[in-house]
């Protein structure tokens, strides 16, 4: 980092940091077969708004496409996790990875018996899992959630497209993390530093290259 820092303006280390501040792990998205693309992407720019750094894509039919007029960018910043294996259940996968990582698996749907968001815990990690908006989550996947939740409506029409309940929640839950002081939402000291270094290499460009010929030329005093 302190190689490549010249090569970053002030202002840029500067939104790097307060971006820091507020990323976190303790909320992640999963997007189970979604295929349009700008609904997937736009998903992806709410997430780096946000703050929620890591999202799961779950391609068991459809394969994920990020609409670069959408995203505007976002893949620079976020990590995305593909679950992609045509030999394998990819939504079972996901689940049980995000589960073996300590999160709660949150199932959204509009069903009326669903918690509302509003009132969710958020002590626990949660994983927020999203299907597309014609069939929504497969039966498997909302059978083995520990909950599912749904975000409160009051008009006729009784649904959101994805993309618009992925940011409704995402608003909500960090909106309300930020306000908590006992729950270790932030990053710690060594994510930070990682996701930090990630940044500085997306930034710079040719970044490999030019770390090599520095550390070289640090190593050898020319």
């Amino acid at each position: 980092m302190e190689l490549l820092a010249p090569y970053i303006t002030d202002h840029k280390r500067e939104l790097i940091e307060v971006a820091l501040d507020h990323r976190t792990y303790h909320v992640t998205i999963a997007l189970e077969d979604i295929f349009q693309s700008h609904n997937a992407s736009a998903v992806l720019r709410s997430c780096d708004c946000f703050g929620i750094q890591k999202i799961n894509v779950i391609e068991n039919r459809n394969q994920y496409q990020v609409n670069p007029d959408v995203a505007v960018g976002a893949t620079k910043w976020v990590d995305l996790v593909r679950y992609n294996d045509p030999d394998t259940d990819n939504s079972q996968a996901c689940l049980d990875r995000l589960r073996s990582e300590g999160y709660r698996i949150l199932a959204t749907t509009p069903d009326p018996r669903a918690t509302d968001i509003t009132t969710l815990a958020l002590d626990q990690k949660v994983a927020l899992f999203f299907g597309t908006e014609l069939n929504g989550l497969s039966k498997p996947l909302l059978k083995q959630a520990d909950q599912q939740v749904k975000i409160p409506m009051y008009g006729f029409t009784k649904s959101f497209n994805i993309s618009v309940s992925a940011a409704i929640i995402m608003h909500n839950l960090t909106s309300r993390l930020h306000e908590q002081k006992a729950i270790p939402w932030q990053l710690t000291a060594e994510e930070k530093t990682d996701l930090r270094l990630q940044w500085f290499r997306k930034i710079v460009k040719k970044s490999d290259l030019l770390e090599k010929a520095l550390i070289k030329q640090t190593e050898t005093g020319t």
